[in-house]
């Protein structure tokens, strides 16, 4: 088995290739991040030998083309995350960093860690994640402007007094645009203007992407929008950053992506854990809103709250057990939701097949 390391770049990769036996290097090349650069690195791996898999560091916005070149091809690529590279390095024993040394790291990481997540193809899942991260953009820029246009009533002495949460409200910004237009003209006055509207303009589009991101996920998975306290943008959040839950090796896995497993730190008798404060953070977050939700309006999840208060935990050491059940949760609805989508595929890849015969 050979391993290729590849440390991407927005200009050039650079890749190394290692024997997963012995771990000695057997070449290394640099190519343009360009198809023929590509198509190179892809002939010198294969001269190689047939038994190897790619292992990129995890830049997506760096390494997603080569990955949509090297997977049609029948390719195996495992993605290596940054962190993991500083025991790499740490355990090197050439010292310094350059390219080669950064791609052999990256080689060393997989071979340390054979179960990393597989890249594949995108699709709808990946669709879903720019959705959201265009709205999530879209709703960090409409509070940034909401605070400014804050400070700036505050500083004109506006006569309407706001509430919190309630600048991305068309009514709450009429009102506030008509007692501005009622004060004597001033550039502080016309800038709160300019940020009203923009405001209002922000609230139109991010409720336009909201309608769109629900309707796919009607489709995309029906079965998330089920679960009690599971909102639409949640599920495309599960859905876009899981990026597909038969890659995962199984629930204890994905739950340690997420980062709601408990890490153990036991030492002889000592037996502990710890909060886990790894893994996925928007994927935290998301399931910390469901569970949150949930431990307030769901009953199976408030027994369950009160159990674990009677056991002798606190809230939060509560509220965590309760998040780590809701990924178990979350990982068994999209897995069994995938395989049915595959083997839905399958049936009619096979009876189209069967008529074309007949025909």
């Amino acid at each position: 088995m050979i391993v290729i390391g590849i440390d991407p770049h927005m200009k050039t990769h650079t890749a190394v290739a290692l024997d997963a036996a012995t771990g000695r290097s057997i070449g290394e090349r640099t190519v343009n991040s360009s198809e023929a650069g590509h198509d190179e690195l892809l002939r010198w791996a294969r001269s190689l030998g047939p038994d190897r898999y790619f292992a990129i560091e995890d830049c997506r916005h760096v390494s997603g083309r080569l990955e949509r070149h090297l997977l049609p091809y029948g390719e195996r690529v495992a993605r290596v995350p940054p962190k993991m590279m500083a025991g790499a390095w740490a355990s090197a024993r050439t010292y310094g960093k350059s390219d080669p040394i950064d791609a052999a790291c990256v080689a060393r990481a997989a071979l340390r860690e054979p179960k990393l997540p597989e890249a594949r193809l995108s699709g709808p899942d990946q669709d879903v994640r720019l959705l959201t991260d265009h709205r999530d953009d879209l709703v960090q820029e409409r509070a940034r402007i909401q605070k400014r246009l804050r400070w700036n009533c505050h500083d004109l002495e506006v006569s309407l007094e706001l509430p919190p949460r309630v600048l991305d409200r068309y009514v709450w910004l009429d009102r506030l645009e008509k007692a501005l237009a009622a004060m004597p003209e001033s550039t502080r006055c016309q800038i709160a203007l300019d940020q009203v509207r923009r405001c209002r303009q922000l609230t139109a589009e991010t409720r336009s992407l909201q309608r769109e991101i629900t309707d796919r996920m009607r489709v995309l998975a029906p079965e998330l929008l089920e679960l009690p306290g599971c909102s639409a943008i949640s599920a495309a959040h599960l859905v876009g950053q899981t990026a597909g839950a038969s890659r995962f090796s199984g629930e204890a896995a994905f739950a340690m992506h997420v980062g709601t497993a408990p890490l153990p730190v036991s030492s002889g008798k000592s037996e502990r854990h710890r909060l886990n404060r790894t893994g996925n953070r928007c994927l935290n977050s998301t399931i910390h809103m469901i569970a949150v939700t949930q431990a307030r309006m769901h009953p199976q999840a408030m027994a369950f709250m009160e159990r674990k208060r009677s056991e002798g935990m606190s809230n939060r050491e509560a509220l965590r057990c309760l998040k780590r059940h809701i990924s178990r949760t979350v990982f068994k609805t999209m897995f069994r939701a995938e395989k049915a989508r595959t083997a839905t595929v399958v049936r009619a890849d096979f009876t189209a097949g069967i008529v074309a015969v007949a025909v």
